[in-house]
């Protein structure tokens, strides 16, 4: 499964970005799918996963209220919609493809990884 993520860019804080990840794999909607980020220096963390409906989705705590995750099964993208964004959010955003049946918090249950893009907020 290959993904690709798109998006990312400068920011002030309090603004917002709209993050992409689409695949052309046609069995995406039997994948829960996860957007995780990282910093230099850190390790990656996670930020938010949906399920292969799109009915339950969960996000970390850092980003719960101002980031909203959903997916469509027809365009085979999920997106991350982030609001309110703070300069601590500034990292590279990878999206991933989970072949669990349930949904999973840790980076390294990840079955497949896009490439990050890259998203900065200044303050």
């Amino acid at each position: 499964v290959q993904l690709q993520a798109s998006g990312g860019g400068l920011v002030q804080a309090g603004g917002s970005l709209s993050l992409s990840c689409t695949t052309s794999e046609d069995t995406f909607n039997t994948y829960a799918m996860g957007w995780f980020r990282q910093v230099p220096g850190k390790e990656r963390e996670f930020v938010s996963a949906i399920d292969w409906s799109g009915s339950k989705i969960i996000y970390s705590d850092s980003v719960k209220g101002r980031f909203t995750m959903s997916r469509d099964n027809v365009k085979t993208t999920v997106y991350l919609q982030m609001n309110s964004l703070k300069p601590e959010d500034t990292a590279n955003y990878y999206c991933a493809a989970d072949g669990s049946t349930f949904l999973n918090r840790e980076y390294d249950v990840m079955d497949y990884w896009g490439k990050g893009t890259l998203v900065t907020v200044s303050s």
